[in-house]
């Protein structure tokens, strides 16, 4: 049983977590515009210096692994760039598009699915730039797409042990299978991934109107990029005025930007390289090697996470590899890593971590658990919402932690099969929990960051923008779940 801690420390640890959640919320309050980072930093610093946590249990609390991932993967996502898997996802979203409400419904579909097999963290990194430079094309507006790709990359990793770090803490602690934990999510999953995408359309319905023509010139820019040809000449066969808006702006965009921003910077053609083996190869030849070796190698990382080997070191061997056999001065790759949203997650980590040492979040627990049993309806809502509530006070990681073992033990007392449907629960709702707000999981802190210093198209998911629909759609979804959770058994 977790007791409060003494009242100094509770009062100053809120006071931190407080001013840490100000900033993370209002990054550019009048009186304190720092920013989100040097709001992070700020708060794990207040807990050291009022001694709510020590120095030693900062440094602890600091979770390399998912730092290790983090940073993998937009390496591996840049490498991904480079080897055009973005025009081929393009492809893929603007092929025979209705317009923007159809487009829109393929970014949640395609988001989703591709977060159960490579992590929401993942695919927010990898795919928040395209998006961004898809609405434009497309002259549609940005908030609807982003907001699309947090909410559904957040409900699609829940299907998977792979899915979101929270995911692997439950699967390591329940020892439920990969295939038992996705049949048990599965049908939540789809049912959630289609009443958020229903409910963004609601939304945005007349924001998306009127984009049929621009959808159809961005797809054909797309393909004639693919195939080397000029876009001008494909989009000049289109005789209307918005579809050659359309075209004359993609243009601009592609050739404006530095070659550094070019898809295929870190494998371009017109930089040499001095190994022999290479250069007794042609060009072309060299080029196709590298972006077969960039999907091979990404596929292999998805099977060692199926095989159970350790996420974070698999993320990273795979991004060495890929440095390696590019052959390259690495430092252009390295310095489109978001270093400063690494240092964001750092300081979050300690001052989450100080925040539970003031036993506030186990408090909520104690009062609450005699009413949270999972054998009645009313047992399974007051649960829900407690997990609802701690995921985004304490993030989802820290309440997976916190609560695992009391509920599955609490579920013990009912039937065995309760305690598996417990553990199913507890990753369903803490996961669909990430799209209450901007600070409910580290997905949409990716999505709001990228996009903020996205070098092209840039825009500002702000936090209210975020809650506007994120508030109903999570507690929609999250109902609609749960009486599907764990009705397919394997």
């Amino acid at each position: 049983m977790t007791h409060l801690a003494p009242l100094p420390k509770v009062v100053m640890g809120s006071l931190a977590f407080g001013v840490f959640w100000m900033l993370a919320v209002f990054p550019s309050v009048p009186f304190l515009p720092i920013g989100r980072t040097a709001g992070a930093l700020l708060g794990a610093v207040l807990m050291i210096v009022f001694h709510v946590i020590s120095a030693d249990d900062a440094y602890a609390s600091i979770d390399l692994p998912i730092l290790g991932l983090l940073f993998a993967t937009m390496v591996v996502g840049g490498y991904l760039k480079g080897a055009g898997m973005f025009k081929h996802l393009g492809k893929l979203l603007a092929w025979r598009s209705q317009g923007g409400r159809d487009l829109l419904c393929r970014v949640c579909v395609v988001t989703a699915l591709a977060s159960a097999l490579f992590t929401n963290d993942t695919c927010c990194v990898v795919l928040t730039e395209f998006v961004l430079e898809l609405a434009a094309e497309c002259n549609l507006p940005a908030k609807p797409f982003l907001l699309a790709l947090a909410t559904s990359a957040n409900i699609g990793s829940s299907a998977t042990p792979i899915g979101n770090p929270q995911n692997l803490v439950i699967a390591f602690n329940s020892k439920i299978t990969f295939l038992q934990f996705f049949f048990g999510i599965l049908p939540a999953m789809l049912a959630g991934m289609g009443v958020n995408t229903v409910m963004l359309l609601c939304m945005f319905w007349k924001d998306l109107e009127g984009a049929d023509e621009v959808a159809a010139a961005a797809g054909k820019e797309m393909e004639a990029a693919e195939e080397g040809r000029s876009p001008a000449s494909v989009l000049s066969l289109k005789n209307s005025p918005t579809a050659s808006a359309a075209a004359h702006g993609a243009l601009r965009q592609r050739h404006g930007h530095d070659a550094d921003d070019d898809p295929d910077s870190m494998m371009s053609e017109n930089i040499p390289t001095k190994h022999r083996w290479f250069m007794q190869c042609s060009e072309q030849r060299r080029k196709l090697f590298l972006k077969s070796f960039a999907y091979v190698v990404t596929v292999g990382m998805l099977v060692a996470y199926m095989l159970g080997l350790n996420m974070s070191w698999t993320a990273i061997t795979t991004a060495i590899a890929l440095v390696v056999v590019d052959f390259r001065d690495a430092e252009p790759c390295l310095d489109k890593v978001s270093y400063s949203l690494l240092v964001f997650f750092s300081g979050m980590f300690v001052t989450v971590s100080g925040f539970n040492k003031t036993g506030l979040p186990g408090a909520i627990w104690n009062f609450m658990a005699p009413y949270a049993k999972i054998n009645h309806v009313s047992g399974v809502t007051v649960l829900s919402l407690i997990i609802l509530l701690l995921s985004n006070l304490a993030s989802n990681v820290p309440t997976v932690l916190l609560m695992g073992d009391e509920v599955a033990a609490s579920a013990a007392t009912i039937s065995a099969s309760a305690v598996t449907r417990s553990w199913l629960l507890l990753a369903w709702v803490s996961t669909v929990a990430g799209n209450l707000s901007l600070l409910g999981s580290a997905a949409n802190l990716i999505v709001c960051e990228q996009a903020l210093r996205a070098p092209r198209n840039a825009h500002d998911l702000s936090f209210w923008s975020h809650v506007v629909f994120g508030v109903p759609s999570t507690l929609v979804v999250t109902a609609i779940g749960i009486p599907l959770i764990g009705k397919i058994a394997f």
